[in-house]
């Protein structure tokens, strides 16, 4: 399963600024990756995991902003198309015998 977390946040104010990289590095340290500008996805290995991430997720919203969560498996994952430009080194396809799992 895949975790996809889709934000529009507004940087207007320093606070707002603040707001927006403190949440932008807790995605990235809790082991999100960039797909897109304000699109972050991270593997989960399960419900049990979704539940934690997701509560976790809910206890580093910003105080303003738009952030959305969807959840698909990596079937769907699979079938998105790049319609436009080259995948990033996190999307290059991986093999089940080169998976690690921990």
């Amino acid at each position: 399963m895949r975790m996809m977390v889709f934000f529009d946040l507004p940087m207007v104010t320093k606070a707002e600024k603040r707001a927006y990289t403190v949440f932008r590095r807790f995605l990235l340290n809790d082991g999100y990756d960039m797909i897109q500008f304000s699109v972050y996805g991270r593997i989960l290995n399960g419900s049990d995991a979704e539940k934690k991430h997701l509560q976790r997720l809910q206890a580093n919203l910003p105080p303003e902003g738009s952030v959305r969560v969807m959840t698909v498996t990596e079937k769907q994952y699979a079938g998105m198309l790049l319609l436009v430009g080259l995948p990033l080194f996190q999307e290059k396809k991986v093999g089940a015998d080169q998976m690690l799992l921990f």
